[in-house]
C-alpha cells in the first residue's frame, strides 16, 4: 500500500511514517516546514519528503492519504484530496486501526511531561526484555527513533489532547483506548482549539471512558484539575503518584544529587540513582515505574533501569559547547514548562551566567493567553532574549519591562549577535522553542567558535 502523509514532519506524523514503513507500506509525505530531528529520521528511513503542499505531490495517486491536524480546508493538497475523492484518514485513526488493535496500549497523557514519561516507560519495558512498540513526540536517546512497531503485546503512545484533524475535532487520545493510562497533570493550553480549562477536562473525561475496567489509571494525586476530571466518572482502578503524603507512589529525594527512593504505600521498594535534573522528572519517572509494574516489570528492576536512561532530544539537550559557552535546546513553550526547565538548569549550573532565549511559537503563546505568567517563568535567568515574530497578537514590551535584563528581537540574527556580545566563556544558553527556530542552536555554536578563533588570532 502507498501512503502519503500530509504534515509528515510533525513529531506525531513523522513517527507514524516510520511505523507505516516498518509495516511494509510505501510511504511519502509533504510538509510546509522540513527540519531536524524529524526530517533526519525520515531521510534515514528512505522516506521521500517534499516541501509544500502542491497537489502534484499526490501524483501518482496514493492508496491512502493520512492528513495531519495542522492542515485545514483551503490547503491545496487537502482540497485536491477532497475533490478527487481520494481515501483519507487522520493520523490517530490510522494508528488505532493499523497498529494499536489487539495491542496492550500504555498511554501517557497530560499537559507537561508526556514525551519524557513515554520515553521513560518505553525504556523500562525495553530494558526488561519486553521489546515494546512506541510512538513518542520526541527522540528517546535509548532508541534513536521516535517510533517503532516492537513486539506484541505492549505499545507505548504519547497521548496528546490536541484535536485529531480538520474533520475530527475530538482529542487524539480518544482513538488509542489504553489499558494502562498515565495522567501527569492538567493545565490550560491549546487556546486555539479549547475555549477554557473545562473544555480540556471534558476531553480527559472522554479518555477515561475508554480505559477498560481491567486496566489501570495512574494519576498525579496532587493535581486538583485531574481530581475534577475523575470526579466526573472513572470505571478503572486508580493509583496515585506525587509528592503529597496521601499518594500511593512517592519519590523520596536523596540528600545529595538527583537520586530518590521509590515508596509504594510507604514501603521502600527501589532506589533510583540518576543525574536527570528536576522534581518534574522525578514525578515523570515515578509514573513510569508505576505503569511499568502494571505491565509486569518489578519496581526494583525498573528503578535500576532508570540509571541507564539516556534522555530525550530537545529536552534540556546539550547541543554543544563553543568558546566555553554551553548551548541547550528545550521544547518548553508553556510558562510552567519554562519555569521548571530554567529552575532545573539553574540548580545544575549554580551561579554561572544563564541566558534564556525564547521563541513564542505555539498558537497559545502567539495569542498571548499566558502573557501574565511569562515574565515570572523566566526570572531564573540572568538575561532573557525573546524573539518577537511578525504578526504576534499582543504587546510583548510589558514582559521585558517586568524583567531585570530582557530584550525583544525581530530575528535570530539579532539574538545571536546579542549573545556573542554578552555571553562570556562559562555561560549557559538555554534556547526554548517547539519548532526548528531557524537552526539557531547550530548557528550560535558556529558563531561562538568563530569568536574563540578571533580571540586566539588577536592574542
Amino acid at each position: 500500500m502507498h501512503i502519503h502523509i500530509l504534515g509528515i514532519c510533525g513529531t506525531f506524523m513523522g513517527g507514524l511514517a516510520l511505523l507505516a514503513r516498518e509495516r511494509g507500506d510505501a510511504v511519502s509525505g509533504s510538509d510546509a516546514n522540513v527540519y531536524p530531528p524529524m526530517s533526519t529520521q525520515l531521510a534515514a528511513a528512505g522516506i521521500t519528503l517534499r516541501e509544500g503542499y502542491d497537489p502534484a505531490h499526490l501524483d501518482p495517486e496514493p492508496d491512502l492519504v493520512v492528513i495531519g491536524n495542522a492542515l485545514s480546508r483551503g490547503n491545496p493538497a487537502v482540497e485536491h484530496v477532497l475533490n478527487r475523492g481520494l481515501p483519507y484518514v487522520s493520523g490517530p485513526q490510522w494508528l488505532a486501526e493499523h497498529v494499536l488493535r489487539d495491542r496492550w496500549v500504555l498511554g501517557v497523557a497530560g499537559t507537561h511531561g508526556k514525551t519524557t514519561t513515554a520515553s521513560l516507560l518505553a525504556w523500562l519495558l525495553e530494558d526488561a526484555g519486553l521489546a515494546p512498540g512506541f510512538l513518542i513526540g520526541g527522540v528517546p536517546g535509548n532508541f534513536g527513533v521516535s517510533a517503532r512497531l516492537g513486539a506484541a503485546p505492549f505499545f507505548v503512545v504519547e497521548a496528546d489532547e490536541y484535536d485529531t484533524a480538520f474533520f475530527d475535532k475530538r482529542s487524539k487520545f480518544v482513538h488509542y483506548r489504553p489499558r494502562t493510562c498515565i495522567l501527569n497533570n492538567l493545565e490550560f493550553d491549546h487556546a486555539d482549539i479549547f475555549p477554557d480549562l473545562a473544555a480540556i477536562e471534558t476531553q480527559f473525561h472522554h479518555l477515561l471512558r475508554t480505559v477498560p475496567g481491567n486496566g489501570r489509571v495512574f494519576r498525579n494525586g496532587d493535581d486538583p484539575n485531574l481530581t475534577r476530571v475523575l470526579e466526573r466518572g472513572c470505571w478503572t482502578p486508580v493509583e496515585t503518584f506525587g509528592d503529597g503524603a496521601h499518594n500511593a507512589w512517592r519519590g523520596e529525594p536523596d540528600a545529595q544529587g538527583e537520586g530518590f527512593t521509590v515508596r509504594l504505600e510507604g514501603e521502600a521498594i527501589g532506589h533510583v540513582a540518576w543525574n536527570v535534573p528536576g522534581a518534574h522528572n522525578r514525578l515523570n519517572a515515578l509514573a513510569a515505574v508505576a505503569a511499568a509494574r502494571h505491565a509486569g516489570v518489578p519496581p526494583a528492576q525498573a528503578c535500576a533501569s532508570l540509571a541507564r536512561f539516556a534522555g530525550v532530544k530537545r529536552r534540556l539537550e546539550v547541543r554543544g559547547v563553543a568558546d566555553g559557552v554551553t548551548v541547550y535546546d528545550d521544547f518548553a513553550h508553556h510558562p510552567t514548562a519554562i519555569a521548571t526547565t530554567l529552575a532545573s538548569l539553574r540548580r545544575r549550573v549554580g551561579e554561572a551566567p544563564l541566558f534564556a532565549v525564547l521563541e513564542p511559537r505555539s498558537n497559545t503563546m502567539r495569542m498571548g493567553v499566558h502573557a501574565d505568567r511569562l515574565a515570572a517563568s523566566l526570572r531564573a535567568a540572568d538575561r532573557v532574549l525573546i524573539h518577537q515574530p511578525a504578526g504576534i497578537d499582543w504587546d510583548m514590551t510589558a514582559i521585558v519591562e517586568e524583567l531585570a535584563a530582557a530584550s525583544l528581537h525581530a530575528n535570530t540574527d539579532e539574538i545571536i549577535a546579542a549573545l556573542l556580545a554578552a555571553a562570556p566563556p562559562g555561560s549557559h544558553v538555554l534556547i526554548m522553542s517547539n519548532g526548528g527556530f531557524e537552526n539557531i542552536h547550530a548557528r550560535l555554536l558556529d558563531a561562538l567558535q568563530a569568536r574563540a578563533g578571533q580571540r586566539t588570532s588577536s592574542a
